[in-house]
């Protein structure tokens, strides 16, 4: 059970590593189209498309890391994002220091 725990930590803090959170994402769409329809916004370096153990099938959301600041920003220049009739939501992803909190006092 630490393993799985571990694991979950791991897999949390590799996700501030990307860019851009995308929700929404058709079931026949793949990393790799995915991938590719990013590219015309400037350089991919990953997409990560998480799937489901139990069903085969992917969560509908992913992470896309670009290579420069620039990238990310000519992705949201365009109003909206439609990959085989479905739009996509995104968000960009906040990047924090390494050990820097929130301040959660009330």
């Amino acid at each position: 059970m630490a393993a799985a725990r571990a694991a979950r930590e791991a897999a949390r803090r590799s996700r501030k590593l990307f860019d851009i959170f995308v929700a929404e994402v058709p079931w026949t769409v793949s990393s790799k189209e995915l991938k590719e329809y990013f590219s015309q916004f400037g350089s991919v370096q990953r997409c990560q498309l998480p799937f489901d153990k139990d069903t085969g099938f992917h969560k509908r959301y992913c992470w896309i890391k670009f290579s420069t600041p620039e990238d990310v920003q000519n992705v949201f220049q365009k109003d909206s994002h439609i990959l085989e009739g479905a739009k996509l939501i995104l968000k960009e992803q906040s990047h924090r220091r390494q050990g820097q909190r929130i301040n959660q006092s009330n």
